[in-house]
């Protein structure tokens, strides 16, 4: 019963999708409102059958209903309530169902904020490729492996195998998921406006008003769900690490990094009317890259415990990426003489140069990763040889361009539009370089290993110290106007700017991250100590004793716990589970968590004969990655609060003695 209602919810969801396509395109070429009018309405039926379809499968799952071949394939009777739910997106099909489902709802937010501009030729034919995106996703889901409702073949079992071990040992498969996915499917809007725009000739600024807000939010979204792989991976996978430069990892990285080259380069052409092409190949860019992230994670093509198994999606996702891929170039190629604008960067050093700068940078940067990722599969497809590309290749090529990034972070906000003058640049930037210079000085007298770590410390100061003159900056700015009489209206444009605040505390986040990649990378001690039960050994500073095992069933799991006690801390209990499904066990470490100082506790295997191997693992700050992440999601969720004022009046610009007032309210025109 089931089965069939949720197959004929998806069939409903891809013939709104197909209808709604047709419907738009009729409309459009026959510039009849009442069609564009009609084809919208289609949008409702798509998000009902999305959200029909989910629900379905959710109650499959909590039902227990075997005759589905993905309820028995991915829950079992004694599977966690928690974990039951998350089996929605724990494998192949359910993770296309949360992609449509997630689709559907930003389609469906997207009419509602332009239904009053149905007629509107951008705005139809934005929501004509977005039926597009849906069609091809809900008749995937109708083939026959990738069909979440497939009924299973043979006898219907009494009880199902059951998540991936890796899939119900932490309650983050709850959170990263869906947010990774709420990331990668939210550039699809700004895609769609992209390919409408330059259909529509209309490659102006006024496109990059109607994405800038899905844009920043799937940005928040993507960096949130990046963050949480991190703290999964530190968390869960037991290896003491975070980021090991995996494929699947590097597929979510691949779009943020041009994502955020977008959301820097997008405040030039609203300024200048200058980078036209280039941000129109960054919105396609990053969808495409969305779409080379998906068929790396479910088309089987790579070993990861990220990745989902072997399935024949592959094909119909690289065919649908060549499609999003050629429509976009060829389109940009057809309007390329249409496309060229007056503007001019008038000086090296200037704002618009710096930003210029920074998304050569960024790309630089997908570049590296894109290959690191890539060729080991053009070299097997092509030779039949296996090759990896390892973390050497990544952090010698990756850690130059963070830190020249970093360094822009700190010099780009402090440069004028146009022009700056070597004196300007001396008033704005001698006090952060200053900091900076003392920062190095204390990094070296402390320490720090190596040259790029050392550099992170010193870059991290000076770019902080400039975001803090910029902060500075903006408060005696508007304390200046109240005291010289300036209009209210005029401070509150000066004040209300939550999109430059905003961006700020983002820098000051990606600071934070920087500091702790530096300090976790030069000062974390990892070893592995043999010991008896009474035994002890010493791991800098720390007495490490063993104390015995404890042994836990339940119907979910076996857990194998090894007591140990920390000088200074206590108990901890790192632990190896196993699973009915699966034969090899699941580390779970132990981790006691500061500030400061992580210690970190692992089983390199199950404790026997009274004896046991630990990895011991302390570092250093490790926290402050996790609250370098929490500052960049507060930072973007400041950044999306509407502005008091959306344009500087120009009684700004005469506020005396004080040019950089106009410098720091401008972001927000």
């Amino acid at each position: 019963m089931r089965a069939s209602l949720g197959t004929l919810w998806i069939a409903i969801g891809a013939a709104a999708s197909l209808l709604g396509l047709v419907t738009l395109a009729v409309g459009i070429g026959t510039k009849r409102p009442a069609l564009l009018e009609l084809g919208r309405r289609f949008v409702a039926v798509v998000v009902l059958a999305a959200v029909a379809a989910f629900a379905v499968m959710e109650s499959a799952l909590f039902a227990h209903d075997f005759s589905i071949a993905y309820v028995a394939n991915n829950v079992a009777r004694a599977t966690p309530g928690l974990y039951t739910f998350t089996a929605a997106w724990s494998a192949l099909q359910g993770s296309i169902l949360l992609w449509v489902l997630a689709l559907s709802i930003y389609v469906g937010a997207t009419t509602w904020r332009f239904r009053a501009r149905a007629a509107d030729p951008l705005v139809a034919w934005a929501t004509l490729v977005q039926f597009a995106i849906l069609s091809f996703f809900f008749c995937l889901m109708l083939s026959g492996d990738v069909n979440p409702f497939k009924p299973i073949s043979g006898a219907v079992p009494l009880d199902g195998a059951g998540p991936n071990p890796l899939l119900q040992n932490h309650p983050l498969v709850a959170i990263h998921p869906p947010f990774l996915y709420a990331g990668y499917v939210g550039f699809a809007i700004p895609f769609s406006f992209a390919i409408a725009a330059l259909v529509t000739a209309r490659f102006g600024e006024g496109w990059l008003a109607a994405v800038r807000r899905t844009t920043l939010i799937s940005w928040g979204f993507l960096t949130i769900g990046i963050v949480l792989g991190a703290w999964w991976s530190y968390a869960v996978l037991g290896w003491g690490g975070f980021w090991g430069w995996d494929p699947v990892e590097n597929a979510s990285l691949l779009p943020w990094l041009t994502a955020t080259a977008f959301i820097h380069s997008v405040m030039v052409q609203e300024r200048r009317g200058m980078l036209r092409v280039w941000n129109l190949s960054l919105v396609l860019a990053t969808f495409c890259l969305t779409i080379l992230g998906t068929f790396l994670t479910r088309s089987g093509v790579i070993n990861s415990v990220h990745a989902f198994s072997d399935s024949t999606i592959g094909p119909w996702l690289l065919t649908f990426l060549g499609v999003c891929a050629f429509t976009g170039v060829a389109l940009i190629a057809w309007r390329g003489d249409k496309l060229r604008t007056p503007g001019r960067i008038d000086s090296p050093v200037s704002r618009e140069a710096a930003f210029l700068l920074n998304n050569l940078l960024f790309a630089a940067f997908a570049i590296v990763v894109l290959t690191g990722t890539v060729f080991p599969l053009l070299v097997e497809a092509l030779q039949n040889k296996q090759i990896t590309v390892g973390e050497p290749y990544f952090a010698r090529l990756a850690v130059p361009i963070g830190l020249a990034l970093l360094f822009l972070m700190a010099v780009g906000p402090a440069l004028p539009w146009r022009a700056a003058s070597g004196e300007l640049l001396r008033h704005r930037l001698l006090i952060p370089a200053w900091v900076g210079a003392a920062a190095l000085l204390i990094a070296v007298l402390a320490g720090a290993r190596g040259v790029a770590n050392t550099l992170a410390f010193a870059l991290a100061a000076f770019t902080l110290a400039s975001i803090g003159r910029s902060f500075y900056v903006g408060i005696r700015g508007r304390r200046r106007a109240t005291r010289e009489g300036v209009p209210a209206a005029t401070v509150g444009a000066v004040r209300g700017n939550p999109r430059l605040y905003g961006g700020l505390l983002v820098h000051v986040g990606v600071i934070v991250v920087a500091v702790a990649l530096a300090t976790t990378g030069g000062y974390t001690t990892h070893r592995e100590v043999q010991l008896g039960v009474g035994d002890s050994a010493r791991v800098r500073g720390y007495t490490v004793t063993y104390l015995g095992r404890d042994v836990s069933q339940t119907a979910q799991k076996t857990t194998i716990k090894a007591r140990v006690r920390v000088s200074g801390i206590g108990v901890l209990a790192p632990a190896i589970s196993t699973f009915p499904n699966s034969a090899e066990g699941i580390g779970t470490p132990s981790i006691h968590t500061t500030p400061w100082r992580d210690v970190y506790l692992t089983l390199v295997s199950a404790p026997t004969s009274g004896r046991v191997t630990i990895g011991v693992q302390v570092g250093t700050m490790v926290m402050f990655l996790w609250i370098g992440g929490l500052l960049m999601a507060l930072g973007t969720a400041l950044a999306l609060v509407p502005a008091r004022r959306r344009k500087v009046l120009p009684a700004v610009a005469e506020l005396p003695h004080d040019d950089e007032v106009p410098a720091l309210a401008e972001v927000s025109t």
